[in-house]
């Protein structure tokens, strides 16, 4: 898959709340996803299963989910990126919006790398 199409495909998903899927179709075995430092809960992690686990865990953390957006993907090269923002109330911690940019980059037909900046 060409970087439009694997871009194409992770914002359809996402906007059908289908991250498992877009997970085990899009990203490479050994992806990297980094997260910012000041990230409260969320780490650096190496490998799909880390990816899993750690998408997993975010979402044990929400109470309930008001709303979210993704956009259209830009792509350039072997990269892309999507803005994205999520409204939910975090157990314990009250209601919550995140605005967020996010880059992906794309080797041999999938996804190698994901950053969040927040």
């Amino acid at each position: 898959m060409s970087t439009q199409a694997i871009a194409t495909r992770l914002v359809e998903l996402i906007r059908q709340g289908q991250y498992d899927t877009a997970q085990a179709e899009l990203y490479a075995v050994d992806a990297l996803s980094i997260e910012p430092d000041h990230s409260p809960f969320l780490k650096t992690v190496h490998g799909l299963e880390a990816i899993k686990e750690k998408a997993k865990q975010f979402q044990e953390q929400i109470e309930e989910v008001h709303g979210g957006h993704v956009s259209d993907p830009l792509v350039a090269g072997e990269f892309f990126t999507v803005s994205s923002g999520i409204d939910v109330t975090f157990k314990g911690q009250g209601r919550t919006q995140i605005d967020e940019i996010n880059v992906y980059r794309v080797k041999d037909g999938k996804i190698v790398l994901e950053q969040f900046f927040y």
